[in-house]
Order: structure tokens, then sequence, then C-alpha cells
């Protein structure tokens, strides 16, 4: 059985926040009479990239949403880069260790390239500052020299509507990279894209975690994009957490038993 398969049973007592970059201990979501998230425990080091599976409604946005501090959760404690999250607001004080791209992108279409990738600077600058930035020739070349290692440098003065969906995500992907979170969050960035165009953006992803030296938690199901991109992997069924094992011992079987909703348990050598 692999090293991670327990992970949720571990004691929280004399626990050292600082070994993890995401520390969350006994975490659980319900929304009405449904139990979105069961109690669970998700550790994550500085170099690890975790990806989550899992059927739909099994609870993979609402961990990270929980993770990106939109929304609290019901029982347990989260730590980021060491930091309670108790009374943290998800704007500006979660901002330097938290970034979060949706399968939405967030973008506003009707403004220009660059205005939406200056919004990374929203978090630690305040609407105000933000705003004054757009006319400062220092943050435009920032903002230059960010779409030009994302190809787009052409794009930076025209509405973010005409761009298609790919150069759209290379908008989001450089918001991101402005705003330089350790901890970056995905919610189903591939899910609409082809092979060739998935694995790109995944390689973007991947690649400015690494460059920051923090932590990339996402949300998605190609085994092979997993295999590939990915260090970790948590399977989830109806909130409960089902396995917690190395990308590489993710084997067809163990994905195909963990969609059908009928099969207990998951069959993890």
């Amino acid at each position: 059985m692999s090293q991670y398969q327990n992970s949720s049973n571990r004691a929280t007592h004399d626990i050292n926040h600082s070994r993890f970059l995401v520390d969350g201990r006994g975490l659980s979501k319900v929304f009405g009479t449904l139990t979105a998230v069961s109690p669970l425990d998700i550790t994550i080091k500085a170099g690890e990239r975790v990806a989550l599976v899992g059927p739909s409604g099994s609870g993979k946005s609402t961990i990270l949403y929980i993770l990106a501090g939109l929304i609290p959760p019901d029982s347990g404690d989260l730590f980021l880069d060491s930091k309670s999250t108790v009374g943290l607001q998800p704007g500006r004080e979660l901002s330097e260790s938290v970034g979060l791209i949706r399968q939405q992108l967030d973008l506003v279409p009707q403004l220009p390239v660059v205005q939406n990738v200056l919004a990374g600077r929203l978090g630690k600058w305040g609407l105000l500052r933000s705003l004054v930035s757009l006319f400062s020739a220092r943050e435009r070349d920032s903002v230059l020299a960010t779409l030009s290692k994302l190809g787009i440098a052409d794009k930076i003065d025209e509405p973010t509507s005409q761009l298609s969906g790919g150069e759209q995500q290379r908008v989001a992907i450089a918001r991101l990279m402005l705003q330089a979170p350790k901890i970056i969050l995905a919610d189903e960035p591939v899910s609409s894209l082809d092979p060739a165009r998935a694995d790109e953006i995944l390689r973007l992803l991947t690649g400015l975690a690494d460059d920051i030296g923090g932590v990339m938690v996402a949300s998605l199901h190609a085994p092979d994009l997993i295999r590939e991109h990915f260090t970790r992997v948590i399977g989830l069924r109806e909130g409960v957490l089902q396995f917690d094992i190395p990308s590489e011992e993710l084997m067809p079987s163990v994905l195909e038993a963990l969609y059908d909703l009928d099969q207990q348990p998951i069959p993890i050598s």
C-alpha cells in the first residue's frame, strides 16, 4: 500500500505547520443537507504538484475554494504558507500566498489585456493603486515581459473579448504570474482543450509553480496528463477521500473504479 494511502488518519498533535505550504486538518463542508467534503487532511510540501480526481460532485471544486479562502470550512484547521486562515480575507491577505484560476477565467472581456493582467496586483495593492499603475511605464513593461513569455505580447492593448480561448487562458496565466503566489490552484484548467493545448497549459502552470518554489493543486481527469505533470493524485468520491497516492501509481483500473459509483473499495495495491 502506498505511503500516502492513509494520510487522512494522521494524528494532528505536535504539528509543525512550517513543513507544509498547504496544511489542512479535518476540513469539511456541508451545503444544506449535502455533505460536499467529509472531514479530511491535506498537506502539501513545496515542490509538490497535486491532482484532484473524481466524479462530478465529488468535492474537488469545494476543496479548491476552501484552499483559496473563498468559502470557509465548517470544521478543521487550515494553514497556508504557515499562516492560519482564521479571520483572513480572500483578497489582499491571501493574495501573496494563493492564486486561483477557475474554469471561467474571471477576465473582464471589455477591458484590454494589460488591465486584466494587472488585476493580479489588486490583492497586494488595492484597487486605487492598481488603476493608477495602468499609467506606469514600469508596470506596463512588466506586463509586456510576462506576455512575451507566453507568446502574446502583441495582444497587450487588444480587448480581451477579441482573443481566442487559448489566448484568454494565457492572459489568466499572465495575471497569475504577476501575482506570483506560492500556492497555485486550478479548477478544471484544461477541460475544454485538445490534448496538445492541455499539455501546453499544464506545462505553463507547473513551470510557474516550479519557478516560484511553490505548489500546484488542480482538478482534472486525464490520467496521462496527471502522470506527466503531477507528483501526487488525490481521489475523491461524494466528498470522501478514496486515495492519496504518487501519480505513477495511478493505473487505469484505479480511475475506472473511482468513477464506478457501485464499486467499493477502490483497488489500490
